[in-house]
């Protein structure tokens, strides 16, 4: 038997290292490629979505928009053009949900501080308040970097219909004031053609890791 062995051990050899190869390879063959779902309006829950683009089954992507920020600087598409980017709705003086969001969406910044790919926005839901000073004392609070990250300010009305037409992310408030909004925890992931690619729970550790881990599979597409 050994000298069996001994004779055959080159072939034995190259037969165990095909064998390995091969079944690595089924196995690569078999196991689900990752992906996202590319997100329309007819996708999302009716709820957050203007009804006069519930119907909308593909090709949707972010309209272009302008606002300032806390640095009183002009923010436009063009800034995140060929980025991957997080947007949220939030306001400076919330005590529920929003603290938990901007510490969440600080751990994403620290996570793709080197990555020049990725960027944050975050629109405030209450304008009238948030003002540029207003926003910048939020910033420095929650160190927020401001080559990376930006929050905004603007006309309530265009806020309301970024928030329902393009990121379709918020609900609306009480019908009795117009444009009103009541933000959600939502964060939604954007890529570089301007398309939804998800949605996280902002208050949720497990769904930032997720996020984390979707962002760095759109970097590396």
């Amino acid at each position: 038997m050994l000298e069996f062995l001994k004779k055959y051990r080159i072939f034995f050899g190259v037969f165990i290292v095909l064998s390995a190869i091969i079944l690595s390879l089924f196995y690569s063959a078999l196991k689900p490629k990752k992906t996202l779902p590319i997100y329309n309006p007819v996708d999302v829950n009716p709820e957050l979505v203007d009804s006069t683009v519930q119907y909308i089954s593909k090709y949707h992507t972010i309209a272009d928009f302008s606002f300032t920020n806390q640095n009183g600087k002009t923010i436009t598409q063009k800034d995140y053009e060929g980025k991957i980017y997080v947007a949220d709705f939030f306001f400076t003086t919330c005590g529920s949900i929003c603290p938990k969001m901007t510490t969440n969406l600080s751990d994403v910044q620290k996570a793709f501080v080197n990555n020049p790919k990725v960027k944050l926005l975050s629109f405030t839901v209450f304008p009238e308040t948030d003002s540029v000073p207003v926003l910048k004392a939020y910033a420095k609070k929650h160190q927020v970097d401001d080559t990376k990250w930006n929050l905004v300010t603007g006309d309530k009305k265009e806020i309301y219909t970024m928030a329902r037409k393009s990121y379709l992310a918020v609900k609306l408030g009480k019908p009795s004031e117009l444009y009103d909004m009541v933000h959600t925890e939502n964060f939604v992931l954007v890529d570089t053609k301007k398309r939804v690619r998800g949605f996280y729970d902002g208050t949720n550790k497990e769904d930032i890791k997720r996020l984390i881990e979707d962002i760095t599979f759109l970097s590396n597409e």
